[in-house]
């Protein structure tokens, strides 16, 4: 008898951890099922990992952006060796061309793309909205004319959701409206209010599809009031997860800071929290220091073929003749292929020469660096240390680039 209460005592002790235990087995072993396990947290910061069909997502996560099908300048394989675990890809281009059902019909585009991996496609409404005079609004959705070929399309939030499905993205976005700032309120508050009632209609147009999520988009512009009613309404509605819209558009830092010291704080806790179009790597480590899972940006591959790069000591530009007799790489403490095999001095010279493998290099580089920046911040999250890495962030960036030789 003593030796079973002595068990049964134990079993009481452990028991939370071990139904925790239980369950994020059971979750990890679901291939069917999307879920967000929230690992640690420091201060606001967070990580966890995303589980879907087609693999974990580690968050912090960055996603690169395969606007058309790919990411430029590299092959998938290259994409995944940098460390990324999603990439994003543009429901507005691929809609136009190749089209969603061309796509549907050759296997859905993980297969045509050559990326098992997850994906996560955008409605489609940032870039619909910045066609302007090509487009018009009304209740239904937006008409607008193909920036390609001037042909006339409608996108709709029951358009998007089925466009999505045909593509066979993990992760979907609902249609939404994003007013570029600054705006005055009553034009943000007007968007706002439109694109919960989207919201609505995209959740009940997406369905139940398993292993497939919808995320919710929270709009309000700088206005705090209004970022907590759309964060009200889109609990409400009920979403895998959760964006932050309506920034990165104008607004500057400081004011996009200002911004997610109270929007993350509004959405629920248990889901991912997506900051859409960030960015800067300064602002990515600032957005996750204010509680966001994850973000993407076409900066890394878009700086790497204009002969931008990113280092811990900030950013170079290798066109400059500073570089031209400089045998050390880009960065000593980077593993990539540009930093292992080739010299700035190389570098410099592919990129004035106007060389392809002067794009691929250097935006191998700029994706290494930014998974390499989400991997630290995760493992200090997970550490506790996450003030001192910060600290640690900008005091490297604050050194500036190595002297020339």
């Amino acid at each position: 008898m003593p030796t079973l209460i002595i068990k049964l005592i134990r079993a009481l002790a452990t028991s939370r951890p071990l139904l925790f235990a239980t369950r994020a087995g059971n979750r990890a072993g679901m291939s069917d099922r999307f879920s967000f396990a929230l690992n640690a947290t420091d201060g606001k910061a967070r990580t966890g990992v995303i589980s879907t069909p087609r693999g974990e997502i580690r968050t912090p996560a960055f996603m690169p952006v395969g606007t058309a099908a790919t990411v430029k300048a590299m092959l998938p394989e290259n994409v995944r060796a940098t460390g990324a675990d999603i990439l994003l890809g543009n429901t507005y281009h691929l809609m136009l061309r190749p089209t969603a059902e061309r796509i549907d019909r050759l296997g859905g585009l993980h297969r045509f793309m050559n990326w098992e991996r997850p994906i996560l496609t955008d409605s489609g409404g940032f870039q619909v909205m910045s066609l302007a005079g090509l487009r018009k609004l009304t209740e239904t959705g937006v008409t607008f004319k193909s920036h390609i070929d001037g042909s006339r399309h409608e996108l709709t939030p029951e358009r998007s959701m089925e466009i999505q499905r045909l593509l066979g993205s993990d992760i979907v976005m609902c249609f939404d409206e994003c007013p570029a700032l600054p705006a005055d309120r009553a034009r943000i508050a007007e968007s706002m209010e439109l694109s919960m009632r989207w919201a609505a209609r995209s959740r009940d147009a997406f369905g139940d599809r398993p292993g497939h999520a919808l995320f919710g988009i929270q709009q309000g512009g700088l206005e705090t009031d209004l970022r907590a009613q759309s964060a009200a309404a889109l609990t409400e509605i009920g979403f895998d997860g959760y964006a932050v819209g309506g920034l990165a558009v104008g607004e500057g830092q400081e004011a996009m800071f200002a911004c997610l010291d109270h929007a993350p704080d509004t959405l629920p806790t248990d889901k991912p929290r997506y900051l859409m179009g960030v960015g800067k790597p300064d602002d990515i480590v600032g957005a996750v220091a204010r509680g966001i899972d994850m973000m993407d940006c076409v900066l890394p591959s878009r700086s790497g073929r204009t002969g931008q790069v990113f280092t811990r000591h900030g950013v170079l530009n290798i066109k400059n003749a500073r570089h031209q007799d400089d045998p050390r790489p880009l960065d000593d403490n980077c593993g990539c292929p540009a930093c292992r095999g080739y010299s700035r001095a190389y570098l410099h010279h592919v990129f004035r020469s106007q060389e392809i493998i002067s794009s691929m290099l250097l935006t191998w580089h700029n994706l290494r660096y930014y998974q390499d920046l989400m991997a630290g911040m995760r493992a200090a999250i997970a550490g506790g240390t996450f003030a001192d890495w910060q600290a640690d962030f900008h005091a490297a960036r604050a050194q500036g680039d190595i002297e020339p030789l």
